[in-house]
């Protein structure tokens, strides 16, 4: 085995790889930007060397300068995570050329399986199932256009580089093919130096489902079943679970053998990935391979057992699999929330900022997080907004989901927007319990932005009486009483007259309808309400907010006041906070770059067109007019860094 290796990432997935070679006594060099100086992967590895500024352009994607940090600090191999250069053909063999291993599959797979198109090709070749689309890149709309009312629509423009989402757009029509292909292929020149592009028929309610494989280099190829991967957003994963809900035996079969044939087809070696979409008869289409590791493969581990990354160094070592397709096995269930630097109610604007809070539930045998930031961390505006991936696993789906919301009640972020409420909102969703989605659930259950879920009179029971428990016990410090005491809690519209009976392992809250036993701890101190109530485990994250409570539970984000009979009879009387008119400005909806400026000062605009365009978080950002109107000033310029709300132009 290697005595050291070299990773050419940052984050989450930097230090998911640093986990795994401690464990097996292989030592570990991080690379670094300014931005990334005090990150827990550099602070985690060995050693560490800065790599350059903060723009991943100018670091992380500087395949010379990672070569030479490796050559430099004896590391024997390279791991490449995902993203940056994991894809990068040319760099495998430059990581080769220089006398090192590149911890992946060969580059003559990654240059068949990354390139899209060709891909394609050899799917074909190989027996796999495809969906119909543009042999070639296409550059000219005119051509996109044809190609798609041939295909017939709705169609899918992809970059041919592409991957995370990035440089995807879906057309409905000519005009949508048209301004779909220019945006594609510029997400896909900034994000990956390729701005190639193709089209494919897009499957009505299609569910994304992958297939884990590993292959040796002496011809031994797996699959390790699949992953559901369907809850999407923008086409970026943000749920993913395994096994799939929808598959049965035959199709797993199936697809699991068509993806071992793809493998061999391009002598694969390593950790990859064959993406499927399944359409609502079990009909499934190949969809790309990923050479490298996935984001979500920790669904995979828990469910098999195996160390994905373990495995991947040990192919590299020129090792042999250690078992076949007939010794794995599916055990139970597994789930993963990708937690995002995002404000969920403003159309998921990215968000940064310093994590003044960054607290994720203790980890177990069932819950597990992976993460790669830290609280006092600096999150910026250069980098993908993953912050963890929270990871649970039960014996079946129903344990693994309700493990999973509980979980993420416990997870504390304070500093940024967050996107923690809307995944707890996902998983609670019955629709998602009862395994019915497809790659538009977000879009369909969600179609005007998230707003956070009602609160249902049992959660309103719980808010109200953790809320008021815990002011008792405020009261009870501060001036030693120790008989029932009487309250008022308003939440939102909503009123509940509450009796407290503090105990000494948690309180007796009694409602109008309903006495509710609280166990656990209320200390004023704690930031968090982690117990049972009527002896079901629930969190509750509470925060003194002035006068009152904030309250973080299950999808929802509540301001609780606890009041003595005789100022809530005054409540009612408060002033209102009235929201300033913002109807004659367009507002940057997040911090970003200002790429380009679409209109003019005295021009005339119409609903729906194009004014402007932020680039965050490597994303293209589209602002477009809600109202016909006059641009009356325009206020920034192409190329200046904005703040969120920060105002572009005016309109009479």
């Amino acid at each position: 085995m290697f005595s050291k290796i070299l990773i050419a990432n940052r984050g989450e997935i930097a230090c998911r790889v640093i986990k795994t070679a401690k464990r097996m006594g292989v030592e570990t060099v991080a690379i670094f930007s300014d931005a990334d100086i005090d990150s827990p992967h550099v602070l985690q590895a060995d050693e560490a060397v800065h790599i350059g500024p903060p723009a991943a352009a100018e670091s992380y994607l500087l395949a010379d300068k990672i070569i030479q940090a490796a050559k430099d600090t004896g590391a024997e191999a390279i791991h490449p995570g995902f993203g940056f250069l994991s894809e990068n053909a040319n760099f495998a063999r430059s990581v080769a050329e220089a006398g090192l291993v590149f911890i992946g599959p060969p580059p003559n797979a990654i240059d068949a399986m990354g390139d899209k198109i060709e891909s394609k090709r050899l799917a074909k070749e190989a027996g796999v199932s495809t969906v119909p689309g543009s042999a070639d890149a296409i550059s000219d709309p005119d051509e996109a256009v044809k190609i798609a009312n041939e295909i017939g629509y709705p169609v899918m423009l992809k970059a041919s580089a592409g991957g995370g989402g990035k440089g995807m757009r879906i057309a409905f029509n000519d005009e949508e093919t048209r301004d779909g292909l220019v945006r594609a292929a510029s997400e896909a020149k900034s994000s990956f130096g390729d701005d190639r592009v193709f089209i494919e028929k897009f499957v009505v309610e299609p569910r994304h489902i992958e297939i884990q494989v590993l292959a040796d280099s002496h011809g031994n190829v797996v699959h390790l079943f699949e992953r559901e991967c369907s809850i999407q957003r923008r086409h970026q994963k943000v749920v993913e679970e395994a096994p799939s809900p929808f598959l049965d035996e035959a199709t797993r079969n199936k697809m699991g053998a068509q993806a071992v044939s793809l493998a061999k087809a391009v002598g694969y070696q390593s950790a990859g990935t064959v993406e499927f979409i399944v359409g609502p008869n079990r009909d499934f289409y190949f969809l790309e391979m990923n050479t490298r590791l996935q984001v979500e493969h920790p669904v995979t581990e828990m469910i098999t057992g195996l160390d994905l990354v373990e495995q991947m160094l040990r192919v590299a070592n020129g090792e042999n699999l250690s078992f076949g397709q007939e010794d794995l096995k599916i055990n139970g269930w597994s789930l993963e929330c990708r937690l995002y630097a995002e404000d969920p109610t403003r159309n998921f604007a990215p968000s940064i900022g310093r994590l003044t809070r960054y607290r994720p539930p203790a980890e177990t045998n069932y819950v597990r997080v992976d993460t790669g930031v830290a609280e006092g961390g600096e999150v910026s505006m250069f980098y993908d907004p993953m912050l963890a991936k929270l990871v649970t696993h039960g014996a079946n789906r129903t344990e693994a989901i309700d493990r999973m919301s509980l979980a993420l009640d416990k997870f504390q972020v304070r500093g940024i927007r967050h996107n923690l409420t809307f995944l707890s909102a996902v998983v609670d969703h019955n629709r998602f319990r009862e395994g019915q989605i497809s790659t538009a659930f977000i879009d369909e259950e969600f179609s005007d932005g998230f707003v956070e879920t009602e609160l249902v009179p049992t959660r309103m029971d719980v808010l109200s009486s953790v809320s008021a428990a815990r002011h008792a016990t405020q009261i009870r410090r501060e001036r030693e009483i120790s008989h029932e005491l009487e309250f008022t809690v308003c939440i939102g519209d909503e009123r509940r007259d509450v009796n407290v009976s503090l105990e000494a392992d948690g309180a007796i809250v009694k409602l109008a309808e309903r006495s509710i036993r609280l166990e656990g701890n209320l200390d004023p101190a704690s930031l968090i309400f982690d117990g049972k109530i009527d002896g079901t485990l629930v969190a509750v994250q509470i925060d003194r907010d002035g006068a009152g409570y904030s309250l973080t539970h299950r999808g929802t984000e509540s301001r609780a006041l606890v009041l003595s009979p005789g100022v809530a009879a005054l409540y009612n009387l408060m002033p209102e906070k009235q929201e300033p008119d913002t109807s004659n400005l367009l507002l940057s909806p997040m911090p970003g770059l200002l790429k380009t400026v679409l209109v003019s000062e005295g021009d005339t605009v119409e609903p729906g067109q194009a004014l402007a365009i932020v680039e965050a978080m490597k994303m293209e950002n589209v602002l477009r007019a809600e109202k016909s109107s006059t641009v009356s000033s325009v206020l920034v310029e192409a190329g200046v860094s904005l703040a969120a709300d920060e105002t572009i132009m005016t309109f009479e």
